[in-house]
């Protein structure tokens, strides 16, 4: 006999098992599909940041700066003990933007 499943997921990188989680813990049975390791691809090749939307303010994008923050502060409060804050540094060029344009940020 086959087994039945409520989604099936092809790839297993950050989006298929982000997805599968999800499905998961709205009580589906789920599958994931992946040639090979779950996220020994792209995903494994990212930076790992989960950044709250600095550079979409540039453009004014104010209600996706807030989706943002809205969703890195879900992934802390999932996953603490993983996820930890990292200050950065931000090389300064006048004629790129203003100093005062990045203070706002």
């Amino acid at each position: 006999m086959m087994e039945k499943f409520d989604i099936v997921i092809i790839g297993g990188g950050i989006n298929g098992c982000g997805i599968a989680r999800d499905a998961a813990g709205r009580g589906l049975k789920v599958l994931v599909c992946e040639k090979n390791d779950l996220g020994s691809a792209t995903s494994s090749s990212s930076t790992k940041l989960i950044h709250g939307g600095l550079r979409y303010l540039e453009n004014f994008q104010f209600r996706l700066v807030k989706e943002a923050l809205r969703e890195r502060e879900i992934l802390l409060n999932l996953a603490p003990h993983i996820i930890s804050e990292m200050r950065f540094i931000l090389p300064h060029q006048q004629n790129l933007r203003p100093s005062w344009f990045i203070r706002i940020g």
